[in-house]
């Protein structure tokens, strides 16, 4: 999370003019860390994501016996673990989602054919980053956000989800949509960014 997250800030202070940065999954606990003092950034989007406040990783911020809902667990899971200086104890881990579980953790509201292209073509979340604290205040504390909840989500528990979304007072839209909705439902997606666009012009 850190690398992707001090790579971000290096890109956007090339961009010229106000910036609506959007993360999915994963990838909201890196624009929530990303974004932190850019004045450029005006207002963040999550979409089915974490929005971590500090001191937290996706590991820990929702757990499952006060946020129930995912079926990420153990059983679900492949693990590939590879030397890794740069990781605690020199060693990482590559996690992903058991091609037989993938359709009903991740895409069950999409075609079978299409959830095996899924689980056959998804890219890890590495160990290493699903345990890693934010250790930044958080960019939804001082820059507007727009939070996409995900109602049929197996990967995210929608009550975590919204749990997130409420702590950091945003906009919040509901769907009933797996955890694929960039795929099934992108007008939805579409429509929070545009919004997020709308106020910051």
């Amino acid at each position: 999370m850190s690398g992707d997250a001090a790579y971000i800030p290096s890109f956007l202070q090339t961009v010229d003019g106000p910036v609506v940065l959007v993360g999915d999954s994963s990838g909201g606990a890196v624009i929530t860390k990303a974004a932190t003092g850019l004045s450029n950034v005006k207002a963040l989007v999550y979409v089915a994501a974490f929005a971590l406040d500090k001191g937290e990783s996706t590991a820990t911020v929702l757990p499952a016996d006060k946020y129930p809902g995912s079926l990420l667990t153990p059983d679900t899971l492949a693990v590939r673990t590879y030397p890794d200086a740069s990781a605690p104890g020199g060693t990482n881990s590559d996690l992903y989602i058991n091609p037989d579980d993938f359709q009903r953790v991740f895409a069950h509201d999409n075609s079978k054919t299409n959830a095996t292209e899924l689980a056959l073509t998804q890219r890890p979340l590495s160990q290493s980053a699903f345990a890693e604290p934010l250790d930044a205040e958080p960019a939804w504390k001082t820059i507007p956000s727009w939070d996409l909840v995900t109602l049929d989500d197996r990967a995210i528990s929608p009550a975590g989800q919204e749990f997130m979304a409420k702590r950091a007072g945003a906009r919040i839209t509901t769907i009933p949509a797996a955890h694929d909705v960039s795929l099934t439902r992108p007008d939805a997606i579409n429509k929070d960014i545009l919004d997020a666009v709308a106020s910051v012009r």
